[in-house]
């Protein structure tokens, strides 16, 4: 997994609330258990009309938000379904972070353990961060997970709180895999003395 330190990167503006993991990735495009390939269907139903052509409109397709590494999203973002796929969706278009006043619990713990970092904050600071990524590319806003700081454009800074073991995993790119190999000489030590105690097992 990537890791997450320091991010500085444009913010797209997604207010709507109750964004769901069904229009983060819709249901027909999950046939794969691979982590890749989802990014070109992220908000599938939202972004492209019946015919494959874009909606221009859709922030996403908007030339100043292609490239965006964060969201601001509205309340209740990720409900619906526990697909593991929405994160993947997420993080395989290049978006790292998505901010939020709530998040759905399956959503946001799957969140972390794909390299991705969701920050809940107030009403009120999402509506200035909402307000910031409103400028478009050339507002680039800082997200420095070791401080726990979100700085706008403007020079504002927003503190955020994460969980001390989320952010250590993220800070060193660790997934579940990484967090038992960090164990690998331990459990090497146990499975030697294992099989002299019990060799027949």
């Amino acid at each position: 997994m990537d890791k997450f330190q320091k991010l500085t990167g444009v913010a797209a503006p997604t207010p709507l609330v109750n964004i769901d993991t069904d229009m983060i990735i819709p249901k027909v495009f999950l046939k794969s258990i691979q982590r890749t390939g989802f990014g070109k269907n992220l908000f599938d139903e939202m972004r492209y009309n019946r015919d494959g052509s874009e909606i221009a409109d859709f922030v996403l397709n908007k030339p100043q938000y292609r490239n965006a590494e964060i969201l601001v999203a509205g309340d209740n973002f990720g409900c619906g379904s526990s697909r593991e796929h929405a994160p993947w969706a997420i993080k395989d278009f290049g978006i790292k972070c998505v901010i939020s006043t709530s998040f759905a619990d399956i959503f946001y713990n799957n969140c972390f353990k794909n390299g991705i970092l969701p920050i809940v904050l107030p009403q009120e600071q999402v509506d200035l961060l909402m307000k910031d990524a409103e400028k478009g590319e050339n507002a680039r806003m800082t997200v420095d997970l070791e401080a726990q700081e979100i700085t706008t454009s403007d020079g504002e800074v927003v503190a955020f709180e994460v969980d001390g073991h989320r952010k250590h995993c993220l800070l060193n790119g660790l997934d579940d895999i990484g967090l038992t190999l960090e164990k690998s000489a331990s459990i090497a030590s146990f499975e030697d003395k294992a099989a002299q105690e019990r060799p027949w097992v």
